[in-house]
């Protein structure tokens, strides 16, 4: 794809993508295969929760709000 080779990681509701211009050494499969070694899945993982903590304390903000507005009824 115009150059780039794209690694894309999905877990539920959340995504990653890694692209890769040539000159970069990845190229081909078995060069990705090389790049995405045990750190490199570890790191994933980690961002991977960190985006769904993120999602939560949102969402989490945002019931609290609603819940507020509501807070005085006559």
């Amino acid at each position: 794809m115009a150059n780039k080779l794209s690694v894309k990681f999905e877990n539920s509701l959340y995504e990653q993508t890694y692209k890769f211009r040539d000159g970069q050494g990845v190229e081909t499969l078995e060069d990705v295969t090389t790049l995405v070694d045990e750190a490199f899945l570890a790191g994933v993982q980690t961002q991977l929760v960190a985006m769904h903590r993120l999602n939560q304390e949102a969402l989490g903000r945002r019931s609290s709000t609603e819940e507020e507005e509501f807070e005085q009824i006559i």
